[in-house]
């Protein structure tokens, strides 16, 4: 009887919540160029280090945090900004000539523009019927279907982007 007791104990104190369990220490590193560094590990000895609050309390917990005081930390105008940094830009491969949205118009409307890969030209026309390839360069060809068609072919550069 006295071990069911103990194993009753135990599950109880196994789903007691522990108070802020999921909080962690980061540290905020500001190097002298005004560089923002977050990480878990310490800042380099030339850096200035604070440490993050990171508390994420439970929803509908009772308890109060809180929230961020956009007066406490101004952020400087952009025009006293230095030069602008695009972090996390994906290369296509084919020089970014096509935004995201003009590639997928494009597509929608059958065409076939500069800066496509040979996967957009097949989103957009579908399989080719032939494919030709010389001096490392590929053609893809495409028979009109009904009869007395036309037939279209494009060119791809040695990355397999549609040549200009």
């Amino acid at each position: 009887m006295r071990g069911k007791h103990v194993a009753a104990l135990l599950a109880a104190a196994l789903l007691y919540p522990v108070e802020d369990s999921s909080a962690t220490s980061v540290f905020r590193c500001t190097g002298a160029d005004g560089h923002v560094t977050f990480t878990r590990h310490g800042c380099a000895s030339d850096q200035a280090q604070h440490l993050q609050d990171t508390r994420n309390p439970t929803p509908s917990s009772g308890k109060t945090f809180p929230l961020a005081n956009p007066d406490r930390h101004a952020m400087p105008s952009p025009t006293s900004a230095g030069e602008l940094v695009i972090v996390g830009q994906q290369d296509d491969g084919c020089g970014n000539l096509l935004t995201s949205s003009e590639k997928r118009q494009a597509i929608i409307r059958k065409e076939v523009r500069s800066g496509m890969s040979r996967a957009d030209v097949e989103n957009s026309l579908g399989k080719p019927d032939r494919v030709t390839a010389s001096n490392g360069q590929q053609r893809y060809h495409y028979k009109e279907k009904r009869k007395g068609g036309s037939s279209r072919q494009v060119s791809f550069d040695e990355a397999g982007c549609v040549k200009k």
